[in-house]
């Protein structure tokens, strides 16, 4: 596994991922950054930065593109889709600080279950 630096700098200036991860099968760089408050567009503009000077930097040739993950408190998915391109290989997503109830956890995964083997089914 290789070791990416949480930190890298330019034009003099300090920049922090929270975290820095490789993906070994699928050969890239996955950066993470955590809000504790609501996704804002600033927040998906400088994990843009991040991924790109991934990209452009730190990953080899071979590499696959560098991923991008906010996770956040809250987000709004016009939010998301209006600062970033279709194309980007970024994602942003909601945590949760505790599970669902017993019940409503149940319920999901029946639900995720029944959608699988629909889709497995086509």
């Amino acid at each position: 596994m290789k070791h990416a630096k949480s930190v890298f700098s330019f034009d003099e200036k300090n920049f922090y991922v929270d975290l820095v991860f490789y993906n070994r099968l699928l050969q890239c760089y996955v950066l993470i950054d955590l809000k504790t408050e609501e996704l804002k567009h600033q927040d998906l503009g400088q994990m843009q930065m991040y991924v790109n000077y991934f990209d452009r930097y730190v990953k080899q040739e071979f590499e696959k593109p560098t991923i991008g993950i906010l996770l956040c408190k809250e987000k709004t998915d016009s939010i998301v889709q209006l600062t970033l391109p279709p194309d980007a290989n970024i994602y942003a997503s909601e945590y949760s600080l505790y599970l669902p109830d017993k019940t409503l956890l149940q319920t999901k995964l029946d639900e995720w279950a029944q959608e699988y083997e629909c889709n497995q089914d086509k």
